[in-house]
């Protein structure tokens, strides 16, 4: 596997980010070593919470929210996935698949020997987020979960955006970045332009967005999705997850609508925690509401 890695330069100098980059090394399946980025402060052996975040962007997307749980004395990592930030990029779309991008972050938790986490998970970090928690539960002290849930297949009729989405991106050349990402903010806070080329970093080309295009192509929107039956799976393990869940949607979000309802409706853990809708926030909660 043909693998990318974008030069470091990328991210020097960029708005409100400082953080120095810490690399995990994992071994993809057909061999290929992987470097998953992240961004890991605080006292090291304390209990660890983590972030997760969506399509197309990348750790900087939690650049006001770290500083703010410093101050709680835990140790702080937010992972780049692969594909994105500055974690390694397979060259080509055909080596992304859900099932793989799961392997990746598994072996990533799994390497670093993380446990009692809390989980801060939004998108694409909820889905594959909520796979690890499912399937490592005894790991995961409590989880929050925005605008984000495990597609099973059902539901589509609730989000005209997904379904446009799927269609735009079967054929994209490349990622449409001002339609779907500045689309993705709907309160009244909006990113400067130099926090806009913040996020387009990790892209200093097409040939870098193999993954952040494949992405759309994963989600198992439909029960014909070929790969829907992992999904599944993980979403009936997460039923008999019973460690507090909390719901943290934007009223403004396009995609999420209804997700948190499946979420309190079948994950014994969101029974009696005070979920809450977000005013006046779109699907990028991190950068919204901070």
């Amino acid at each position: 596997m043909k693998v990318l890695r974008t030069p470091d330069e990328q991210f020097e100098n960029l708005p409100d980010y400082d953080f120095l980059p810490t690399y995990t090394a994992i071994t993809d399946d057909d061999g290929t070593e992987l470097r998953v980025h992240s961004i890991d402060v605080g006292p090291p052996d304390s209990d660890p919470i983590l972030l997760m975040y969506g399509n197309p962007t990348w750790v900087y997307l939690y650049r006001h929210m770290i500083p703010l749980l410093e101050e709680s004395g835990r140790r702080i990592i937010a992972v780049d996935l692969v594909g994105c930030g500055r974690s390694d990029k397979p060259a080509r779309r055909k080596d992304y698949a859900l099932e793989r991008h799961k392997q990746w972050m598994s072996k990533r938790l799994l390497a670093n020997d993380l446990t009692n986490i809390t989980l801060f998970c939004q998108d694409w970090g909820g889905t594959l987020g909520l796979d690890l928690v499912a399937r490592n539960p005894e790991r995961f002290n409590r989880v929050v979960v925005s605008n984000s849930n495990i597609p099973t297949g059902v539901g589509a009729e609730r989000s005209s955006f997904l379904r446009l989405w799927l269609k735009v991106m079967k054929f994209a050349p490349g990622f449409p970045w001002k339609w779907a990402f500045r689309g993705g903010f709907r309160g009244k806070v909006q990113p400067s332009d130099a926090e806009f080329a913040a996020y387009r970093a990790p892209f200093p080309r097409r040939k870098f967005e193999a993954g952040i295009v494949k992405f759309p192509l994963l989600i198992t929107l439909y029960p014909d999705h070929p790969e829907i039956a992992s999904n599944l799976e993980a979403w009936d393990l997460l039923g008999k997850f019973d460690k507090p869940m909390l719901t943290l949607l934007g009223d403004k979000d396009p995609v999420s609508r209804g997700m948190e309802k499946d979420l309190q409706n079948h994950v014994p853990g969101c029974q009696g925690q005070e979920h809450k809708m977000l005013k006046n926030v779109g699907h990028f909660s991190q950068e919204e509401a901070p």
